[in-house]
């Protein structure tokens, strides 16, 4: 039997996103007391769409034991793109369909790489993330592109009082959930992750879940670049900047394992997102230095590593523990 001690330590890990959830919430609602407002909550939501959107992706990427450090550069360029396209004439819808496609076109060319070539997806992806930011600064000359007035109308509209980007992120989070929790490629992709070669002698096509998983990953990826620029109005040369590490932290947060085969999008991406956004939200509210930003959100990412790696540990010795019961021998 576990003693007390040890199935509280456990519990704290399953539930880190919750409780450091409630810390935040506490803490710069003490120092801020606007901080707990309604208003307040509903900028924080509108806030972390394209983070919750980015981190379901890569929920799916985490979940197969894999890694996907090239979103940000994939928001880079699909906004470029998108960019060029819209101050040449073109539409939203135009630039929602570009992006959409050049983030399911990068990351299924991931996919190709590590399943075809068996490269390992961190060399994989660190590669792509450089080579797509320098092909974002050729696009836009290291300048901003400043789009048409109609681009920012999609990101200030409003369904029933709800922000378009929250309902949308809403959207993608539901139809995510439902994937993993009701259909068999959501089964087989815990399968991979899990044990690769114990899925693969179950007659697992651990290839083309894999495929699927790094497409869908490169596809959130661009529809989050599409209501983050929607909401900024501007593509800067930083654009999507960091979006790879803040999308990992909040999936991580949200109690999936980096070691694959263990997580949830529901409520976990959702809890992690919102997390990370609250606490910028609330180190604006108090006006911190804006240069400990990023020091604070690397401090959260290490966080949900240290977290996510005891976790893992414990559940590794857990396994290890055999219980041997003596039989009765026959006289």
């Amino acid at each position: 039997m576990n003693p007390p001690g040890s199935r509280l330590v456990r519990l704290a890990l399953n539930q880190a996103s919750v409780l450091l959830f409630a810390l935040v919430f506490a803490g710069f609602g003490v120092l801020a007391p606007r901080f707990l407002t309604l208003v307040n909550f509903s900028h924080i939501l509108l806030q972390s769409a394209p983070t919750l959107i980015v981190a379901v992706g890569l929920t799916f990427v985490l979940l197969t034991g894999g890694v996907d450090l090239s979103v940000g550069a994939i928001m880079f360029v699909g906004a470029a793109l998108t960019g060029r396209v819209v101050l040449g004439g073109a539409g939203p819808l135009a630039g929602l369909a570009l992006m959409l496609l050049a983030g399911a076109m990068v990351g299924l060319g991931n996919g190709i790489l590590v399943t075809r070539c068996r490269l390992l997806p961190f060399v994989v992806t660190l590669a792509v993330l450089s080579i797509g930011r320098g092909f974002g600064l050729w696009l836009t000359e290291t300048r901003a592109i400043n789009l048409p007035p109609e681009f920012l109308q999609f990101g200030a509209a409003r369904v029933a009082g709800v922000p378009v980007p929250v309902l949308l992120a809403l959207g993608v989070l539901t139809l995510a959930a439902l994937i993993l929790a009701q259909t068999a490629f959501g089964r087989q992709l815990y399968a991979v992750g899990h044990n690769a070669e114990a899925a693969r002698r179950a007659g697992i096509n651990s290839r083309r879940i894999l495929l699927v998983a790094y497409t869908l990953c490169g596809l959130c990826a661009g529809l989050g670049g599409f209501v983050s620029l929607s909401q900024l109005g501007a593509v800067s040369p930083k654009f999507g900047e960091n979006y790879e590490f803040k999308g990992i932290a909040a999936a991580v947060l949200g109690g999936t394992s980096l070691y694959g085969g263990r997580g949830r999008i529901f409520p976990g991406a959702f809890l992690g997102a919102t997390l990370i956004q609250a606490v910028e939200n609330g180190l604006v509210i108090l006006n911190t230095d804006p240069y400990l930003y990023p020091l604070i959100t690397s401090a959260i990412i290490f966080l949900a590593v240290l977290v996510d790696t005891t976790r893992a540990r414990l559940l590794a010795s857990r396994n290890r523990r055999v219980i041997l019961i003596p039989t009765a021998q026959p006289e």
